[in-house]
């Protein structure tokens, strides 16, 4: 069913960014908005926006251990690589 509805602007700007946020449309935000307020379950499943990446515990030991001074002395060869014929 269609139905218009006046929002300010401001609200109608954060709903649309919300939106984007989640990759939905702004109906199925605002039909899930609605849903909420009701106590319905929404109708709709939410579709999946982001990507969350898996993190990676602090536990974990790396499988590479550089130092700065590993990381100095690579930078070193290489200006000296780059720089030694002129």
């Amino acid at each position: 069913m269609r139905t218009t509805i006046e929002m300010p602007t401001t609200l109608m700007r954060e709903a649309k960014a919300r939106a984007a946020e989640r990759g939905e449309s702004l109906k199925d935000l605002v039909n899930r908005a609605v849903a909420r307020e009701l106590g319905l379950a929404s109708t709709q499943k939410r579709k999946q926006g982001r990507v969350t990446l898996p993190l990676i515990g602090r536990e974990a030991a790396p499988t590479v251990l550089i130092t700065n001074d590993d990381i100095a002395a690579a930078l070193d060869e290489d200006d000296v690589e780059r720089y030694a014929g002129q």
